[in-house]
């Protein structure tokens, strides 16, 4: 995927691929050369790839259902890399690859230009580079109280 066509989709709500693990709802948040932000409204902030992005799909008449608003101080890991945003979460939590069988939870300790390790209980972890396809670290927005409200209303 090109930055010029994702760039058009920031602050809208989009689904990242067409389905299968990796697929995902949530807003664009910001894109970068080589990835951009994800708000999920369960994962938090997620950075894709753009590498291995295979769709990005936009429903113009109605928007997916997406309860977040974003806050003005909300905060999250900028950079002008996907190299750059695995450089800073090193000694974070982190989530590679978000669904199937090659998802990894653990801690981010080293990133080189080739691969990154984590270490995940007693196992250190060598992942290359090229084979993240997108990454996390559980950023998550809480629901405003008008969203929950709206949600007891519906449960009723």
């Amino acid at each position: 995927m090109k930055k010029d066509m994702i760039e058009t989709l920031v602050d809208k709500v989009v689904k990242v691929d067409r389905g299968g693990p990796e697929s995902r709802i949530g807003r664009v948040l910001a894109v970068e050369d080589d990835f951009f932000t994800l708000l999920h409204d369960d994962e938090g902030i997620i950075y894709y790839n753009t590498q291995h992005v295979k769709s990005v799909t936009y429903n113009s008449k109605s928007q997916a259902d997406f309860e977040y608003d974003l806050p003005r101080n909300f905060k999250y890991l900028k950079a002008s890399d996907f190299k750059g945003i695995l450089q800073k979460l090193t000694l974070r939590w982190v989530k590679i690859n978000r669904g199937g069988p090659e998802t990894l939870e653990g801690v981010m300790d080293v990133v080189t230009d080739d691969f990154v390790t984590i270490v995940a209980n007693e196992e250190i972890i060598r992942v290359a580079l090229f084979h993240i396809r997108n990454i996390s670290y559980g950023v998550k927005l809480e629901k405003s109280k008008a969203d929950e409200n709206k949600n007891k209303d519906n449960s009723r």
